[in-house]
């Protein structure tokens, strides 16, 4: 990638990173304070993600091989991954910074349209699973609390259950037939940005025609790399709720892991509602309290945990801003 850009991108994360610790709703010196307070279960949470990314990268590698001798190695797909997330967190909705960085750093090795497709494919499982994972937990909680739930609460497990079936289905249909064309095609049909992207797919149709073509490939072609990338990603989502545990932990014994699942995916479900605001700012903290709330946990256990996984992020945020300035020199060797 031109070293330009990745400046540009570097510049956007470190504006917004300064943006959001600039807007926490306490004292740095209380901040502080609940940090200490997390001890070695806040390490804990910072190292989980270690191999949570991993397994992130370990779902995009296998749609980057589909079978075949990797071009591009896996520790630099690792730094992509790290990189990226950092980029999607900071940006407004979501996946506006991440991707076409991505796809930037993997063209010099794999082509442009092949790198496209790479990493709208990965977008596509890594939004796909969220689905999974959510439908996943509507069976969890009919199973742990289905005796004891009340009529509203089952108004909206049904609802939430239309709601996956709804998002599986899209997906499933996607990866048949191709999602770029598409997609492009409805939001040409949007106000205001309309005409720019009909002229673009007008422009790069070829490109996205192939872009579809390697989509519906993967799928019916190489379901070994299709379903291992979806299980990895399912796996990551499971993983991941060990980070509410290790919080809770900090202030109670009294919680299971599924019910860590079902506050992950509850939560998650009403901040990707919120997908506009960068880092889901005040809604995935509402999320935690409305979800925690539901299990009859203290709504503070809620505010509590949302605040550790915001000092969480921007770690993260921070080691993904660093890695789009590490090992970039190999990278001109590599394409000259």
């Amino acid at each position: 990638m031109n070293p330009r850009l990745r400046n540009i991108f570097l510049g956007i994360g470190v504006l917004a990173v300064i943006l959001m610790l600039c807007t926490f709703d306490m004292s740095y010196a209380e901040l502080w304070s609940n940090i200490r307070r997390g001890g070695y279960w806040f390490v804990a949470v910072l190292l989980l993600w270690f191999p949570i990314y991993l397994l992130n990268t370990w779902a995009w590698f296998a749609i980057i091989r589909n079978g075949q001798p990797a071009r591009v190695s896996f520790w630099r797909v690792y730094k992509y991954t790290v990189s990226g997330y950092a980029l999607n967190y900071v940006t407004p909705v979501g996946l506006l910074g991440g991707e076409p960085y991505r796809i930037m750093e993997l063209t010099p090795y794999l082509g442009a349209a092949k790198a496209t497709s790479c990493v709208i494919l990965y977008a596509m499982m890594h939004i796909f699973s969220h689905f999974c994972f959510w439908g996943f937990s509507v069976l969890l909680y009919l199973v742990l609390y289905g005796k004891t739930m009340g009529m509203g609460m089952a108004v909206l497990m049904g609802i939430f259950t239309v709601f996956c079936l709804l998002g599986i289905y899209f997906f499933m249909k996607g990866y048949r037939h191709g999602l770029a064309l598409k997609s492009l095609g409805y939001i040409g049909s949007l106000p205001a940005i309309g005409a720019r992207v009909r002229r673009f797919t007008e422009k790069h149709r070829e490109t996205l025609v192939r872009v579809d073509s390697q989509i519906a490939e993967l799928h019916a072609g190489h379901k070994c790399a299709f379903y291992s990338s979806l299980f990895l990603e399912f796996l990551a989502r499971i993983v991941g709720c060990l980070e509410i545990q290790f919080i809770l932990f900090i202030l109670t014994d009294n919680i299971s892991f599924w019910d860590c699942v079902l506050i992950q995916a509850f939560t998650s479900l009403f901040a990707n509602l919120f997908f506009f605001i960068p880092m889901e700012m005040g809604a995935r903290e509402g999320g935690f309290a409305l979800a925690v709330g539901g299990l009859a946990l203290s709504g503070a256990y809620g505010v509590y945990t949302g605040l550790i996984m915001r000092v969480r992020e921007i770690f993260w945020i921070a080691v993904g801003l660093v890695l789009l300035k590490v090992g970039n020199k190999s990278d001109a060797r590599l394409n000259t």
